[in-house]
């Protein structure tokens, strides 16, 4: 069982450490470099080629039943999902086998009307203590799911 973190622009980096070193889990943090390394012995810096989704490619190649994912990419939630691990946005939504394909239609449709108004400004709203709150517990919810799934 282990923790993968697809770790470029990912908030609960620190919160996934505290909970996996808690349970005594492996963890991976992919990413394309320029994080700083832990001194956590459970935790593997995983650093991958600059390139489109080398980092997911990785995780998707690894993740499986019994792990945990943690990614705000939808494509690569939706591998991670169909290879049998939970997966988390890091706003604590978990994405299952139930929702998975409502996620990514509504994700395709997003990307088509931002695509027809290049005027279009703004982003998301900012991460805040209920968020970080939220993550922890359903991260503390899916590492249970993933052990259960195990044995």
């Amino acid at each position: 069982m282990s923790l993968y973190v697809d770790a470029d622009a990912c908030p609960v980096k620190d919160e996934v450490e505290r909970v996996g070193t808690r349970h005594g889990l492996r963890m991976f943090i992919v990413s394309n470099g320029g994080l700083r390394p832990s001194r956590n012995p459970l935790v593997e810096m995983v650093i991958v080629p600059d390139g489109p989704d080398v980092a997911d490619m990785w995780i998707a190649e690894r993740a499986g039943p019994g792990d945990v994912v943690i990614t705000g990419d939808i494509p690569l939630a939706a591998k991670c999902v169909e290879a049998g691990a939970q997966v988390l946005k890091h706003t604590g939504e978990a994405l299952t086998a139930a929702n998975i394909g409502n996620v990514l239609a509504t994700r395709d449709l997003m990307a088509d009307l931002r695509a027809a108004d290049p005027f279009r400004q703004g982003g998301g709203k900012g991460f805040t203590k209920a968020d970080r709150s939220r993550f922890l517990e359903a991260l503390e919810r899916a590492v249970r799911a993933a052990r259960q799934s195990v044995t």
